[in-house]
């Protein structure tokens, strides 16, 4: 299967390089300078990865970012925010907004397609598993859902994002155990994708927030100094 990918950048030569470079690559792209051009053209069917430029006329990338991940259709769409910002805060804002990834112009071009591979290869489940249980957690691989279920209620769906879906079942398959950064990196993300540590925490951060309206959050622990861990008997608060 062909890979689509939908840039969404203002500056004609910089969505030319990254097509130029992306087409190379054996993917199938289309380009868009607005939001509201990049909507249209995912109206009858989503693209396999977006690439995004932080500003853009009318509405920014980051604010579209936001919008994308709050609609059901849209939330699982993965995106590669590009931007000139290079602060340690950009990037914590730009991944806080949705973003899967995040490349800093002027950027690489080999290193622009090994991101794109490597967010695409994300879609792919870390490895076959059966049904997963963690207290009131229940993963589902084969139909790719999650539920809480507690004693005395109806199951409650838990909606996460690619990431944080491969994250929570790795955790799942693996409890008790306490997870680097490092390790996180290698098993979830893949050991060939161009992040920093710091990404982790970010969507250990979205992940503990969409267990929120289920009372589930606590059941992924910080280990201080060492990662994080999923367990079966979390702390009482």
């Amino acid at each position: 299967m062909t890979h689509r990918i939908l840039i969404v950048e203002d500056e004609p030569s910089i969505a030319e390089l990254i097509a130029i470079n992306l087409t190379h690559a054996g993917y199938e792209v289309e380009r868009a300078m607005q939001t509201e051009v990049a909507l249209s053209l995912m109206k009858d069917s989503l693209p396999s990865l977006l690439i995004l430029d932080w500003m853009l006329p009318g509405k920014s990338g980051v604010q579209f970012a936001k919008e994308l991940k709050a609609n059901e259709r849209t939330r699982g769409l993965p995106i590669l925010m590009l931007t000139a910002k290079s602060e340690e805060m950009d990037k914590v804002s730009g991944l806080d907004s949705g973003a899967d990834d995040y490349v800093t112009k002027p950027f690489s071009p080999k290193e622009l397609v090994a991101r794109v591979r490597a967010l695409l290869r994300r879609q792919t489940p870390i490895e076959h598993t059966g049904p997963l249980t963690l207290g009131p957690i229940k993963m589902d691989p084969s139909a790719h859902r999650v539920f809480a279920v507690w004693p005395d209620h109806d199951p409650k769906p838990i909606s996460l994002g690619p990431t944080e879906y491969r994250l929570l079942q790795y955790f799942m398959a693996n409890p008790e155990r306490v997870h680097s950064r490092e390790n996180l990196l290698d098993k979830v993300w893949g050991n060939e994708v161009y992040i920093e540590e710091r990404t982790v925490d970010v969507h250990i951060k979205r992940l503990r927030a969409a267990l929120v309206p289920v009372d589930c959050d606590r059941y992924i622990e910080t280990v201080r100094g060492s990662g994080y861990r999923i367990t079966k008997t979390p702390t009482e608060t």
